[in-house]
């Protein structure tokens, strides 16, 4: 199965009255493994970012006034998408907007038409009724490092809420098993591993390493009876 973990920064909360995306990130999971593509854009919404807005992405109008328009990026990003399971937090809201911006170009697309969606903020209030789901939340349960995420972004938060939504729905990515590491609630650690990284070896035993592990569990045995590698070497 092929899924895109999706999120959007925008110029304000509401497409209705007439607020934009500003911000698209994606990462690629296929079959819950992180293929290492992803979609970033910047996008410039051709109206005011909201002073509100700002203080949580820390994203300009300045910074916004040569990017590129969604029409001249629509395309490229619905090719991205298309026919996948989209992730997203609290998905009614960044599908909102675009399905708002796709209304804008011809042909119009709407998003459920074209994909499948998940909302992973319904999957964790589902999982943990009564607690508290945002992404630094359920980044503090699970113990995923979101220690550079000062801001909103649209990619950073799309690459974290990857690692959270793996383990919220029962996978993994990467466990630091350090017997000095302390997370909260109990949680795993996670750091990523780049999907480029070596395969690790495979290093088997030579004759003499084999004798010397026969002769410690023959000892073993005389001690204290059958040992557990005996008990699984006679149910093989």
């Amino acid at each position: 199965m092929r899924q895109i973990v999706l999120d959007t920064e925008t110029t304000g909360i509401d497409p209705a009255e007439g607020h934009r995306i500003i911000e698209i990130g994606c990462v690629e999971l296929m079959e819950r493994q992180l293929t290492g593509r992803h979609y970033h854009v910047y996008i410039n919404p051709e109206r005011e970012v909201e002073a509100e807005a700002i203080t949580i992405h820390g994203i300009t109008n300045e910074f916004l006034a040569d990017k590129p328009r969604f029409e001249d990026v629509a395309d490229e990003f619905f090719e991205f998408i298309k026919g996948a399971e989209l992730v997203i937090h609290n998905a009614a809201f960044d599908i909102g907007f675009m399905d708002a911006e796709f209304a804008r170009l011809k042909p119009v697309r709407k998003t459920n038409e074209h994909c499948s969606v998940v909302d992973s903020l319904a999957v964790a209030r589902k999982k943990h009724p009564g607690q508290k789901n945002n992404l630094d939340a359920l980044c503090k349960r699970y113990g995923v490092d979101n220690s550079s995420r000062d801001l909103h972004g649209a990619l950073l938060d799309a690459e974290i809420l990857a690692d959270v939504y793996l383990l919220l729905t029962g996978g993994q990515t990467a466990l630091s098993l350090d017997a000095g590491s302390d997370t909260a609630g109990g949680g795993l650690g996670v750091r990523r591993l780049p999907s480029s990284r070596e395969v690790l070896p495979v290093v088997t035993a030579n004759e003499e390493e084999a004798a010397a592990h026969d002769e410690f569990m023959a000892t073993l045995a005389k001690k204290s009876g059958q040992t557990v590698w005996d008990r699984l070497q006679t149910s093989n």
